[in-house]
């Protein structure tokens, strides 16, 4: 199967999982059908499709206004905080009056996904509202949160007064100072405009829906990746004083071992999200370009997501173009198994770990050098160790694939 072959495999593959997806992944999935907004932003009351009241602030409060990806995670995050009386999800940043949530879903209008918080400055001050901000969001990437991607998805501060500008970029000098992180940050630090309140079915949607918010955090690996750059530091629905999710409750253990026992079916349901759970134990096939790694160029490595097991290096990931994560060839051989697969009607070879014997996906002959051979792997089954917590995480050994050697 050529590569052309390939790719119309996959939009074949994703047509065929959409009914499921409908129900776990994307939040526009989520929001479909009797909560989908109209362009014009009409509705009523009753149907939630109406523009949320904009609460006003007391006396002796303030107003705080972030951009960090979808809004129903940023208002998770700061809703439950001592000191916080209200936080709205809207919309801010760009020129369309009263913009619509579908219409903001374009990426047409300039405004960023956004929300507005009321605080007791007496009682939490900005700066441990920048402090959470921050710890809640992936500050190096541009025009995108997660598997969210586009202009209204982008991470900012919008200060309002001189003070909370510098607060805003003290934090940010703070941060990138401290040596944790060897990137610049690109949030953008600018002055607030008009805040627009989201319709009403979209404010405080975790308490509404939690089944869904929970599907599509889970699925996006907001969680994963605010612990991967955080570590015990990061923000998330759980550090806000919620609820823990089911992904904060999949902490694995440091490295892996030969010894693994696979749990049973019913831990590996509770330890792990819904997507993953029914890719790795199912077969299930998550949605291509809407997935966390498909595009991810960070260096490090890849392991099972149930049993820890090295399966994939960046050095060997590259773009197929079919919006799933592709490798010319495993890290490690020993922990990769493959199977003969006709569920489609012709013959896959499917590819799976071997410890685990986690579903990762299939592996074709349409690759590029050396190797001739694309390994379409399922973002859900694997967990991303970047080169800078290899050592800590227990996969030191793997560091010097990533080391230049010295020039004599």
């Amino acid at each position: 199967m050529n590569l052309r072959s390939g790719i119309l495999a996959a939009v074949a593959a994703a047509i065929a999982i959409a009914i499921v997806w409908g129900t776990m992944g994307s939040r526009s999935s989520t929001v479909t059908g009797s909560a989908s907004p109209a362009k014009t932003g009409a509705g009523s009351q009753a149907d939630g499709k109406a523009p949320a009241v904009l609460p006003a602030p007391m006396a002796g409060e303030d107003i705080a206004i972030f951009a960090g990806g979808c809004f129903w995670c940023v208002e998770a995050a700061f809703e439950p905080l001592p000191g916080v009386r209200a936080v709205t999800s809207g919309f801010t940043g760009g020129q369309e009056p009263n913009p619509t949530y579908e219409q903001v879903s374009s990426g047409r209008t300039g405004h960023a996904e956004s929300v507005e918080i009321l605080f007791d400055p007496k009682r939490i001050s900005y700066e441990k509202l920048l402090d959470v901000f921050w710890h809640n969001i992936d500050p190096f990437v541009a025009n995108a949160q997660f598997c969210d991607h586009g202009t209204q998805y982008r991470s900012a501060i919008f200060y309002r007064n001189d003070a909370q500008k510098t607060a805003a970029l003290a934090a940010k000098t703070a941060i990138e100072a401290s040596g944790r992180f060897d990137k610049k940050i690109v949030t953008e630090i600018v002055a607030a405009g008009k805040f627009y309140p989201a319709e009403e079915y979209h404010q405080d949607f975790y308490k509404k829906d939690p089944e869904r918010y929970d599907s599509y955090r889970m699925g996006c690996g907001r969680d994963r990746r605010l612990q991967e750059l955080w570590g015990a530091d990061a923000g998330g629905h759980a550090a806000a004083g919620a609820a823990p999710t089911a992904m904060a409750a999949t902490t694995l253990t440091r490295g892996w071992s030969m010894d693994f026992k696979k749990p049973s079916d019913v831990d590996l349901k509770k330890q792990l999200d819904p997507l993953a759970y029914d890719v790795t134990q199912h077969e299930a096939t998550e949605p291509p370009f809407r997935n966390e790694f498909w595009d991810n160029h960070r260096a490090g490595i890849y392991v099972d997501v149930v049993s820890g097991e090295p399966l994939f290096s960046s050095l060997d990931k590259f773009d197929s173009g079919t919006g799933w994560p592709s490798f010319t060839r495993p890290l490690d051989k020993s922990n990769i198994a493959t199977e003969s697969d006709r569920k489609l009607g012709y013959t896959r070879t499917e590819v799976r770990s071997k410890h685990a014997d986690s579903h990762l996906g299939h592996v074709f002959d349409d690759g590029p050098a050396p190797t001739g051979l694309r390994y379409c792997i399922n973002s859900a089954a694997l967990r991303f160790i970047s080169v800078e917590r290899l050592e800590a995480e227990g996969y030191g050994q793997y560091k010097a694939l990533f080391e230049k050697p010295q020039k004599p």
